[in-house]
Formats: C-alpha cells, sequence, structure tokens
C-alpha cells in the first residue's frame, strides 16, 4: 500500500516538474529590459465655469446673491488634475514612446526612472489617429528598448508587459497573443495586437514583449465593463508606432495619404451579388466628388482588391494602406467592376486634420415593391437638393426581407447593385432582371453614411 502510494505521488511530483519546466521564464527578460520602461505622470490645470456650485441661479445684483454667497463653501476657480501612465525609452539621449492619451492636454509632465531619478518632459508631438505620442527628457546614456517585429509575431505565443498600473511602478505581468490584425471602433489606421496580458488604468503607453526581449507593440486600450481587466488588451503594433514617431520627430505633425471614398466589407452576399468569387477587397459605397479616386475614374460598387501592389484582403486593410502612402504618390489599384478585373492609375492626396459630411434625409409619399419588402417614394426635387443626390428612392416601410436586412424607414436607396437609381419604375426594372432566391445589393445612405445592404429576393412571388 506504501508502495502504491508512494509511486502515485511520484508521478504527481514529475507531472508538476514538466509542467513548470514548460513554462516561460521572464525573469532575465525583466532584469534587461525592465530599466527602459518608465513611469509618467501628467500634471492639468482644470478651470472651474463658476466659483460657486449649485448656486441658485441669482443675479449678482440681487440681495439674495451675498447670502447664499456667505452660506455655500467657496472653491477655487483652478484645480490641478493627475493622471498616470507608462512609457519606454526609445533612444540613449532621451527619446520616449508613450500614448497620445496618456499626455494629451497635461501642462506639466514628469518622467520616473528605475533608478528613481526624474525628469521634466516636453511633448514632441502627439497622433490622436494612433493613440501615440513622441515625449523628450533631457538625458543621455540612458537604457533603451530593441525594436521587434510584429509581423513575425504568432497568434498563442507568450508575450510580457510592464508598466505602473494603478500607479505601482514596474509592475509584471504575461499573457500570450489572443489575435492579430484587431479592428476596433473608429481606430482605421492600427492594426492591433490583441492578448490576455493583464492589462489596467497606468498600463497604457507601457511596452509588450516578445520573448526575445524586444518590444512588438505600445499597450494602449482595455475592452473592459467593469473599467479593469477583463482578459482584453490591445498594443499598437511597434512598427506603427516607430514611423509615427518618426514623422513626429522629423516635423512635429504625422501626415497621411487619402483617396476620398467610403468602403464596406465584401461579405459573402455581397461577394455574390457583385459576381466575386470569394469575399474580399473593400467595397466603395461612396466616391468624393473631385477626390483623388473620383479622378482616376473608381465608382460607387467597385471593388478595390489590390493597392499599390499589395492584397486588399478586407476592407479594413484600405485605410491603413492608403494612410501610410506618401501624398503625390502616383500608385496602381486593382479593380472589380461589373464582373472584370480593371486597373486604375491614382494619385494619392493629402488627409486633413478633420473630414466632416453632413448629410440631410426627407420622406414623401410611397409604393411598394413587394419583392423586398419594402415601400419607397421617389425623391422630390427639394429633397435631392437638402441630400446633393441626383436621384434615389426614400424607404417608407419596411418588412419580410428587407426588415431581415435591417432596413430601415428613413433610408435613401441610391443604387441597385451597380446601377443608380432615381424612379420607382427603373428600379423595378433592374429589379427584374435577378433571379429569385439570389442576393440583390442596395446601396442604402443612412444619416451621414452610404454602404451597400444584401438582401435576398423571396423565393415565392407575394412573399413578405
Amino acid at each position: 500500500m506504501f508502495k502504491k502510494r508512494f509511486v502515485v505521488a511520484f508521478i504527481f511530483f514529475l507531472s508538476q516538474y514538466a509542467s513548470a519546466r514548460d513554462l516561460p521564464d521572464f525573469t532575465t527578460l525583466v532584469e534587461k529590459q525592465g530599466a527602459a520602461v518608465v513611469n509618467i505622470s501628467t500634471s492639468q490645470i482644470v478651470r472651474n465655469k463658476q466659483a460657486l456650485p449649485n448656486l441658485p441661479n441669482v443675479p449678482k445684483d440681487d440681495p439674495f446673491f451675498e447670502f447664499f454667497n456667505r452660506l455655500m463653501p467657496q472653491v477655487p476657480r483652478e484645480r490641478e488634475s493627475q493622471s498616470l501612465g507608462s512609457g519606454f525609452i526609445i533612444s540613449a539621449d532621451g527619446y520616449i514612446l508613450t500614448n497620445s492619451h496618456v499626455v494629451g492636454g497635461a501642462d506639466g509632465i514628469t518622467v520616473r526612472l528605475t533608478d528613481k531619478r526624474e525628469f521634466k518632459a516636453r511633448v514632441i508631438g502627439a497622433d490622436k489617429r494612433t493613440d501615440v505620442a513622441l515625449i523628450k527628457i533631457e538625458a543621455s546614456g540612458l537604457p533603451k528598448i530593441t525594436q521587434g517585429d510584429p509581423n513575425a509575431l504568432k497568434v498563442g505565443e507568450w508575450v510580457l508587459a510592464i508598466g505602473s498600473p494603478f500607479g505601482f511602478d514596474s509592475s509584471v505581468t504575461a499573457g500570450i497573443v489572443s489575435g492579430k490584425g484587431r479592428s476596433l471602433p473608429q481606430e482605421n489606421f492600427v492594426p492591433f495586437i490583441q492578448t490576455d496580458a493583464a492589462i489596467n488604468p497606468g498600463n497604457s503607453g507601457g511596452p509588450l514583449f516578445n520573448m526575445k526581449g524586444e518590444v512588438i507593440g505600445i499597450n494602449s486600450q482595455i475592452y473592459s465593463r467593469s473599467g479593469g481587466y477583463m482578459g482584453l488588451s490591445f498594443a499598437i503594433p511597434i512598427d506603427v508606432a516607430m514611423e509615427v514617431s518618426n514623422q513626429l520627430r522629423a516635423s512635429g505633425k504625422v501626415t497621411r495619404g487619402r483617396i476620398g471614398v467610403t468602403i464596406q466589407e465584401v461579405t459573402h452576399d455581397l461577394a455574390e451579388s457583385f459576381g466575386l468569387n470569394k469575399a474580399g477587397g473593400a467595397l466603395i459605397s461612396s466616391v468624393e466628388k473631385g477626390g483623388a479616386a473620383d479622378k482616376a475614374g473608381i465608382q460607387v460598387s467597385d471593388v478595390i482588391v489590390k493597392f499599390d501592389g499589395k492584397t486588399v484582403t478586407s476592407s479594413t486593410d484600405l485605410p491603413r494602406m492608403v494612410a501610410a502612402t506618401k501624398p503625390g504618390s502616383k500608385v496602381a489599384v486593382q479593380l472589380w467592376r461589373r464582373g472584370d478585373s480593371k486597373e486604375v492609375s491614382l494619385t494619392v492626396a493629402e488627409m486633413p486634420d478633420e473630414v466632416r459630411v453632413a448629410l440631410e434625409g426627407g420622406a414623401a409619399k410611397g409604393e411598394s415593391v413587394a419583392r423586398l419588402g419594402l415601400v419607397l417614394s421617389e425623391l422630390n426635387a427639394e429633397q435631392k437638393n437638402s441630400l446633393q443626390v441626383k436621384g434615389g428612392l426614400i424607404v417608407e416601410e419596411v418588412k419580410g426581407a428587407a426588415a431581415r436586412a435591417e432596413l430601415q424607414r428613413g433610408d435613401v436607396i441610391l443604387a441597385i447593385g451597380n446601377s443608380e437609381v432615381s424612379s420607382l419604375d427603373q428600379f423595378n426594372e433592374a429589379l427584374k432582371q435577378i433571379p429569385r432566391g439570389r442576393n440583390v445589393a442596395l446601396l442604402v445612405r443612412r444619416d451621414d453614411n452610404a454602404s451597400y445592404v444584401a438582401i435576398k429576393l423571396d423565393e415565392k412571388p407575394g412573399k413578405d
């Protein structure tokens, strides 16, 4: 009996020992690279709009004003707000990378090294679109990071983060790469690295290391319902950050390319509608008049499959490719148009600081299009002028296939497939050419955006 227990215990010990040997040892990495990671604290003067909070709306010349003035506690018109973040040294003479949101709006920035030395820092430049900032301290002989290659990173690979979560300097957390090339809402220019390394407030701007001790990303965002870590962390690839920092160092700003189109993902249903063999590329849903794409002859319903020789696998690839292209460059663009491949030459324009498009809609009397479950109306002259379009049909009622495709009352249908529509007769005629049971692509404008929606035609006549 004793022998049996001894054998079982020994086997368990061996299994645990083997498991421990399989786990990575981060100690050497932290010892060698930790000194290049810094704590960043910022201060900002917040100016109050009024000196007396919650004071009733009493004019200053009213006798009661002085009464309330004495009762209400006085607060200063200005107060200092402080926040914490992380960063890492990229050159021995004091250049440091961090997040734009860490230093944005700061009146004062203090950088603390692992040897407890503190320096005042100045902002060289910040780029809100990628959330990258370059700051500088006056020092020399500093330890610096080694840049890695995010493109060589593999999903499932071990990674390590160092930063100052909640102000705890030089905190180390580890995890694996959960995904690559992630797109986040309102973040078109960064193919994020997703990890499950624990990232919390204060980690922002800190480095993400691979097992070679190379920085492959800047920890930037987390997905959280509580404000704390929930297993979803996102880092900006270091090659993207370094390209931004090089421009910031050279000119204090970032210049990006722009071609003047609105795009959307090509789903399986839309691919079938446009005769593509597989879902891929970027579908053009609108073209800015007079823009680079318009001058090159690119049209609504074109699918961009290659840009400057690079394959556009997903619609999220295109904004990054275009933005990374130097304005004024002439590039080849391969399109899929009406069942054929076509190539055009395009001169990339420069992206302005802000691009705003304002559109309005309207409604009118309706007429039914039963096959799609829609009631549509033709635009009148006033509505066309308001929307700045030549034609289109307003959605009055939605049911059946259209409701399943999530069309809404007030949407404006600008085209069916490759053909623009300005009348109900034109729309119905185009619809007759599409067999029942097949997908039809409608270019739908909602609020400020236009995008294609695939709707499967009902197979039985009169079905709602």
